[in-house]
């Protein structure tokens, strides 16, 4: 739960273990050297609210942009009195006041901002991508580094058969399922994900005598055999050599940070499994999309090393960080960002959760830890990566929208209050109260007509986002 580690980690006499952890195969004695504020998930509290507090409060720029209007209207009206007063038309100058005042109401910088954030928060809704903060919504568009959790993020977070192999003279499938059938009174997720993968080939033969060897594997009575299923504990154990022909195949299997199991019958080594933590399929395109959009993609986890970089190799990650510890994510995203990057955090775990208010957009995944979830500026209610392409493509027609809102109605008041105050008569321009009402509201109506078309945005389910940027209407 704390740090991360995608497979069991061998513990013995004096060494420390974290609260919450599972023990998969034996019980154990621990001294409590830690309670309340002295525990570990204490200290990832504290780094939380740190995180959290760092962040500056950003005002919105159409409440700077509606400051400044009511200024400049108030401005214009009383320099319009004045001058029309002192030109000996105090009357055109009341009428000038009204009109600048009409015309120049604030609504359309008013909606410019809020009503983008409303639909786009909306339309993010419908796609599965739940912003609790607006702000981060906002930053997502110019991120340059998308860091990545490994355990439950990247891959699915549980244990499964990605390989197996037998000597000559045995098939592949019948190692694997006298295996099954001797873990199959197990609670070991290894095992576990062993007698997952023969299930779905066929049903299992009958096993007695289970008897779990701790720290080194399982024995059972299978099919009248005896049958030891285990690591190389358990061939130390017995006194046994790894046949040869499988040498090569499982020391590919240790390169990659791998479990690597043997199946041992009637005292002989008859074959070889190899359990991991499965990649998710989607992890790749999501990987390769982020690329596309010019994004930095790193892998920060505490797994160990040789497992890091292994994923890395297969999703074709740019840097990685492994078994970092949940202090060090967080000292790790603000280095990144000491470095000049922008930077996103996607992770699920309690270990994630000071990375992810640190980061300048914490991404939690949906299914993750409350303490991830309340940790994040963004929540992703499904599990596929892809989704956080979403997020990016939201993030930037958002803006676009924003930006285009702004211009439109800045610009409108730019021009309008001139004429409102009868700059322009001498040449038979002027612009009367109804009218000036008219065009303030045409002036709404065309800010909120703009907001409207965020709902064209195609983001698309998880399961369906491609590796291109959407097309949407302008």
């Amino acid at each position: 739960m704390i740090t991360g580690e995608s497979r069991p980690v061998h513990r013995s006499v004096g060494e420390r273990v974290v609260a919450g952890t599972v023990s998969t195969d034996s019980a154990l004695h621990v001294r409590v050297d830690a309670v309340g504020a002295d525990t570990a998930l204490a200290g990832i509290q504290r780094l939380v609210a740190d995180a959290q507090a760092s962040r500056s409060k950003a005002q919105a720029l159409a409440d700077r942009a509606a400051a400044a209007l009511f200024y400049v209207a108030m401005s214009s009206a009383v320099a319009a009195m004045i001058v029309w007063s002192a030109l000996g038309h105090p009357s055109t100058g009341i009428v000038a006041v009204v009109t600048v005042l009409v015309i120049a109401c604030p609504h359309a910088l008013g909606l410019a901002i809020p009503l983008v954030i409303s639909i786009s928060t909306s339309v993010s809704a419908r796609a599965g991508i739940l912003v609790k903060d607006r702000l981060a919504l906002e930053r997502m568009r110019s991120v340059d580094a998308v860091l990545f959790d490994k355990t439950g993020t990247l891959t699915r977070g549980n244990h499964a058969v990605i390989g197996h192999t037998a000597i000559a003279g045995r098939n592949n499938d019948e190692v694997l399922r006298l295996a099954a059938a001797a873990e199959g009174d197990s609670e070991h997720p290894i095992a576990r994900a062993i007698i997952a993968a023969a299930q779905a080939a066929g049903p299992l033969p009958a096993a007695a005598g289970f008897e779990a060897l701790t720290g080194r594997g399982v024995r059972a009575d299978v099919e009248g055999r005896e049958i030891r299923v285990g690591g190389p504990s358990l061939l130390r154990d017995l006194n046994i050599i790894e046949p040869d022909e499988l040498v090569a195949v499982t020391d590919d299997w240790r390169r990659r940070g791998n479990a690597v199991i043997y199946v041992v019958d009637a005292g002989q080594v008859v074959g070889a499994i190899t359990v991991a933590d499965e990649l998710r399929p989607e992890s790749k395109a999501a990987v390769a999309a982020l690329h596309d959009r010019g994004k930095r993609v790193i892998l920060l986890t505490g797994d160990a090393r040789q497992v890091a970089d292994a994923i890395a190799a297969d999703l074709g990650i740019d840097e990685v960080f492994a078994e970092v510890l949940p202090a060090d994510k967080d000292a790790t995203v603000s280095a990144l960002q000491q470095r000049g990057l922008r930077v996103a955090m996607i992770g699920d775990g309690v270990n994630d959760a000071p990375a992810l208010a640190r980061a300048d957009v914490g991404i939690a995944i949906g299914a993750g830890t409350d303490v991830a979830i309340e940790s994040a500026g963004v929540v992703l209610v499904s599990d596929d990566p892809r989704a956080v392409i979403g997020v990016i493509d939201l993030s930037s027609a958002s803006y676009r929208k924003m930006i285009q809102n702004l211009v439109w109605a800045t610009g409108y008041n730019l021009a309008a209050i001139p004429i409102a105050a009868g700059a322009f008569r001498f040449a038979g321009v002027t612009i009367p109260p109804a009218l000036a009402a008219v065009a303030m509201s045409l002036s709404t109506i065309i800010v909120a007509a703009n907001a409207q078309l965020l709902r064209r945005l195609d983001l698309r389910p998880a399961e369906q986002l491609s590796m291109s940027p959407p097309h949407w209407s302008r």
